[in-house]
């Protein structure tokens, strides 16, 4: 959960007209574009401070300097060396990589922990800057513009759907539009996905690196999926989609095969695939969660920035998302949603309810939650469509002069059943204790000497729920094996 809400489609101004024929790069075609390449420079640097607002970045200076050099060498190889590139390090434990038009292209510290090598890490990359310098964003933007959307609203609109991978895509959508070309562009189509991977293995070979490294990152991330899905199943619930690079960058059987073959065309001698220098960079890195995000160890939800906690009730799960925290019950269909008010909204809790929530009528209740003031509001208001909306939110008083916004989410059946769950989450929110700021440390990657008890020893010592196996995962070993003894390996501590 971020101090800042999501502003990036609704702030952005859209651009109109029906184009012009613009060369493409990389096939030295031209090609219909309602973006010319400044198009391209002066909207990309727009959502790009928008990126660094949402996500924040890594404050680590040698990281950033690290993933900069790469990208830059990948980049000045590529079809578009001309441009000048921006290369960031998002401070986000999803495992993504994205990028915008005019050469921005971020990866997170999340998908970094589970990439092996300074390989596979420029495969991501230069992946991505296939995507630029094939002009794919222009070219969403131009069958966007035949759809409705206006040109900003559909490069950006694609780059960060990409970004917040399935379950934001929704979402996201709806603030632009409510037709169904907004969800046209949540993702490259299969040609230009295969493009960017051809791109990808050529940049990599330029810059000898072994283009397999592409087919190696989609295993790394094909184990993480199965991570998660297997933990899902192993506490009975779905296996959740999205917020990954492969969700937002399909991928099957059929297309890994072609990667394979794309890669296998590239002959040359590769030895250096930098995982010394990667682990390196990785040392000290934040594994998860940041201080700066809050932190969920185990059913408690710690933000030791904002100065709240909060603990879920038994068998419901916290996801800590960018714009809210949720508390959810097991089957997905209720949820307690914390929100943070911006402070336009007003500076007392009925200034809030009047201009936050626009009721049309209600009545309110004063409350205390562990020693914060709190109005809980109960009424509704009537929608632009004419239609009456429900409201039922709790206001409360936070640490540091913040207002938080308490309210249930879900069907209204499942509410009914889940009233006292929900009631005891609420009722949970409180100042964050003393004890409280001390759990509340980020955990962060080391590496050590692999020892002759394996994983399993590891484990014993690690903060890591289902140590072994995560550690088997961002090491590159959870489908099977055992490095060398004594090998270098990633832990967290």
């Amino acid at each position: 959960m971020r101090k800042t809400l999501f502003p990036l489609i609704l702030a952005s101004a859209l651009l109109t007209g029906c184009g012009s024929a613009v060369l493409n790069p990389v096939t030295g075609q031209a090609e219909r574009s309602v973006m010319s390449e400044q198009d391209e420079l002066t909207e990309g640097a727009k959502a790009h401070q928008q990126v660094l607002k949402e996500y924040g970045v890594v404050k680590d200076a040698k990281v950033q300097a690290y993933v900069n050099n790469l990208g830059q060498r990948l980049a000045k190889l590529s079809h578009r060396d001309h441009l000048q590139w921006h290369f960031t390090v998002l401070d986000s434990p999803e495992i993504n990589a994205f990028a915008l038009p005019g050469g921005y292209v971020y990866v997170t510290r999340g998908i970094m922990a589970y990439l092996q090598t300074e390989a596979e890490l420029a495969g991501v990359m230069g992946h991505e800057i296939g995507h630029v310098t094939a002009r794919h964003g222009a070219q969403r933007a131009t069958r966007q513009q035949d759809a409705g959307l206006g040109v900003l609203a559909a490069t950006v609109l694609g780059a960060v759907l990409e970004s917040q991978g399935v379950s934001g895509a929704g979402r996201l959508a709806s603030q632009v539009s409510q037709t169904a070309a907004a969800g046209y562009v949540a993702s490259y189509g299969r040609e230009q996905e295969l493009q960017a991977d051809g791109l990808g293995a050529e940049y990599l070979a330029r810059s000898a690196y072994d283009p397999r490294n592409m087919v190696r990152v989609i295993g790394v991330l094909k184990d993480q999926e199965r991570f998660v899905a297997d933990q899902a199943r192993a506490a009975g619930r779905p296996a959740p989609t999205g917020n990954s690079w492969l969700a937002s960058h399909p991928s099957n059987d059929a297309r890994l095969q072609q990667i394979t073959q794309l890669a296998t065309q590239y002959q040359g001698s590769y030895s250096d695939e930098g995982r010394d220098r990667y682990l390196q960079v990785l040392r000290g890195l934040p594994f998860g969660e940041s201080a700066e995000q809050g932190l969920t160890r185990g059913a408690n939800f710690y933000h030791p920035v904002l100065g709240f906690a909060l603990t879920a009730p038994a068998g419901w799960q916290i996801q800590n998302e960018a714009e809210q925290l949720a508390v959810v019950n097991a089957t997905g269909d209720a949820a307690l949603l914390v929100q943070v008010v911006p402070p336009t909204a007003g500076k007392t809790h009925e200034e809030v309810i009047r201009k936050l929530l626009q009721p049309s009528q209600g009545r309110v209740e004063r409350l205390t939650l562990n020693g914060l003031a709190a109005t809980h509001f109960v009424g509704s208001r009537t929608t632009t469509q004419g239609q009456i909306q429900r409201l039922d939110v709790t206001l409360v008083s936070g640490p540091q002069d913040r207002m938080y916004l308490l309210r249930p989410a879900g069907q209204s059946a499942a509410l009914r059943a889940a009233q006292g769950a929900l009631a005891q989450a609420q009722g949970s929110f409180r100042p964050l204790s003393s004890a409280e700021r001390t759990a509340a440390r980020a955990w962060t990657i080391k590496t050590v000497a692999y020892p002759r008890g394996g994983f399993a020893e590891l484990a014993r010592v690690s903060p890591l729920p289902s140590a072994e196996q995560q550690l088997r995962l961002i090491n590159g070993f959870y489908t099977g094996g055992e490095p060398k003894v004594g090998q270098l390996v990633k832990v967290v501590e």
